[in-house]
């Protein structure tokens, strides 16, 4: 098998030859279609979280078939298309596993992470954590669903029952939850790098009713924010934006520290939450969402060999949607 792999943190991945893997009990092998670049694996590799299991190969949006079961994955089949994301194993007895937090387990295992992810063309998987995908449907169209749009739907919950949301960061999970919002007939306004016009065409095109800089004030308060990019000073900007009672929901793994701010933008019950990762409910719930709401991604794709170029230009912005990685791409 094929697989990019991170050996030392801010270093470029190495494309390396490996034995196939076989899975053990409860595992599924998965030849990968397609796997999404998500920030998390910018974070990843420049090394802004702690502890990645190195070597480990990055990917988590992986869009696979199953090549080969382990014992007891029965209710799999050989050739049935799946999909894994960021949570890849939990340990089932903690307290937070016990009351339906599994999300802030404390023994899990990270795909891409903490165990080998989808910058190869073939993974092992925790079968527990894999969910039947559209067999219909185009891979790389499908990858930044295990993401960017189980993310982003998380996100949206915690929001709360807001009619008006600020999305600050419009990358792969914004142009996701936007498509969302419109189909629960939500507003969305959408901030952007400042100057960024094309993004802010982007999100108009795909139902924001306003886009603008993250410098600008938006023509009228929000019900929530939802703060995708990793920019801690977004969040005292968000917290002015946001009406009496509002909520502020950071949805990104790492931010840069938020600055000191005064209390009067958080008075009048205004909040500040964080989101973590995510359960198999929130991708149970999304993915049959999904095709309820017609989510299109917009997608660039690039071969597995690319993964450093992707990961460049994720890190510079030079595309919109998601970047998607094809290991039978040429």
């Amino acid at each position: 098998m094929k697989a990019m792999v991170l050996r030392d943190v801010r270093a470029p991945l190495v494309c390396e030859e490996r034995p196939l893997p076989s899975p053990a009990p409860g595992e599924l092998r998965l030849r990968v279609e397609a796997c999404a670049v998500c920030r998390t694996d910018l974070h990843v590799v420049d090394g802004d979280l702690p502890g990645p299991r190195l070597p480990v190969v990055p990917g988590h949006e992986i869009v696979g078939r199953v090549d080969m079961l382990g014992e007891g994955t029965g209710g799999f089949r050989i050739g049935e298309r799946v999909g894994v994301p960021w949570l890849g194993h939990t340990c089932g007895h903690c307290p937070y596993c016990a009351s339906g937090r599994e999300n802030l387990c404390d023994a899990p295992l990270f795909t891409g992470y903490t165990r080998d992810g989808g910058f190869a063309s073939h993974v092992v998987a925790d079968a527990a954590f894999a969910f039947p995908l559209p067999e219909e449907e185009d891979a790389i169209a499908l990858a930044p669903l295990l993401c960017a749009g189980l993310i982003g739907w998380r996100s949206l919950a915690a929001a709360g029952p807001a009619r008006t949301i600020g999305l600050y960061g419009f990358g792969a999970a914004a142009h996701i939850v936007t498509q969302v919002c419109t189909w629960q007939e939500r507003r969305v306004f959408a901030f952007t790098r400042p100057g960024d016009d094309v993004s802010q065409n982007f999100a108009r095109s795909l139902g924001a009713v306003w886009a603008g800089g993250s410098d600008e004030t938006p023509p009228e308060r929000l019900d929530a924010a939802i703060i995708f990019a990793p920019v801690g000073s977004l969040v005292p900007v968000a917290l002015q934006a946001v009406d009496k009672g509002g909520r502020v929901v950071c949805g990104g793994i790492h931010m840069s520290d938020i600055p000191q701010f005064p209390y009067r933008y958080l008075w009048e019950e205004r909040q500040i939450r964080s989101v973590a990762n995510l359960t198999r409910q929130d991708a149970r719930e999304f993915l049959a969402v999904a095709p309820e709401a017609r989510i299109r991604t917009e997608t660039v794709p690039y071969p597995l060999e690319a993964a450093n170029e992707a990961l460049a230009d994720l890190r510079a912005g030079r595309f919109r949607g998601a970047a998607v990685l094809v290991p039978d791409r040429p």
